[in-house]
């Protein structure tokens, strides 16, 4: 089942926990340490565009690409409110295409963990490579194995607001690094009816070593690897971590 169709309708409710500010913060301050400060920048997996949106306020010119049509139709609401100049695509971030080249990518709230085969999450990278200016830079994080394994485990999440409701049942399998979370939604519809959605997400635990590994295949230079919001390296009980990389390959005045 897709991912991300009914949820869209509640994401943002559900994700209000999320200091959004503080993660684009954090973002714009790791752009900035290596000179971009303005430019063309694209998020993958930008989702209702909640990041894309601050960014965009930072002095960036945004691109966001998801493959949720719902998540984008939010993205785009919040877009025609704001009045900010972000262009969205509705696209599969394994064949992503851009008309031309940008000065960053990024990718934030696990979106990476989402491309559950090696080959793929590659081609991921070997697609930004080829996207970015010379040197650019591409940020993104990533849910850690720790996370799935000791964190979220076979652990089952309920959550209850006015209007909609879930229960998340987590299972996390350590052979295949896959974590399945069954998620069931219920949004009221009209008075006291509620409508019931299941949906069903996928994400794989990568260990630092097959980033790298997926990095260096991808023609990609790897550049730091640091536990989520510091500068600090990433640890064996690091939950989510960031990983810094540069594009390779291309000559600047290409």
């Amino acid at each position: 089942m897709e991912a991300y169709t009914a949820f869209a309708e509640v994401y943002d409710a559900f994700m209000d926990n999320i200091p959004y500010e503080k993660w684009a913060d954090y973002v714009h301050g790791l752009l900035e340490e290596y000179g971009i400060k303005d430019g063309l920048v694209l998020e993958l997996g930008c989702g209702t565009g909640s990041l894309t949106e601050l960014l965009a306020v930072m002095g960036y010119d945004m691109i966001g690409v998801d493959s949720s049509g719902d998540m984008l139709g939010t993205a785009m609401e919040k877009r025609e409110r704001s009045g900010l100049d972000i262009l969205y695509l509705l696209q599969d971030m394994r064949e992503f295409e851009l008309y031309g080249t940008v000065r960053a990518v990024v990718s934030v709230c696990d979106s990476m963990n989402y491309i559950t085969e090696y080959e793929d999450l590659t081609q991921v990278f070997r697609l930004v490579n080829n996207y970015l200016d010379p040197g650019g830079m591409f940020i993104f994080d990533l849910n850690t194995e720790y996370k799935y394994r000791q964190v979220l485990g076979s652990q089952t999440i309920a959550e209850s607001r006015e209007d909609c409701g879930f229960i998340w049942e987590n299972e996390y399998d350590e052979e295949t690094k896959l974590n399945e979370y069954d998620l069931t939604l219920f949004v009221r519809e009209e008075g006291e009816l509620f409508r019931r959605y299941e949906e069903t997400h996928v994400q794989r635990a990568y260990s630092v070593e097959e980033i790298k590994a997926a990095l260096l295949e991808a023609g990609m230079e790897f550049v730091a690897v640091y536990d989520a919001f510091t500068r600090d390296g990433a640890e064996d009980r690091s939950q989510r971590i960031y990983v810094i990389a540069r594009e390779q390959g291309k000559e600047k005045g290409e």
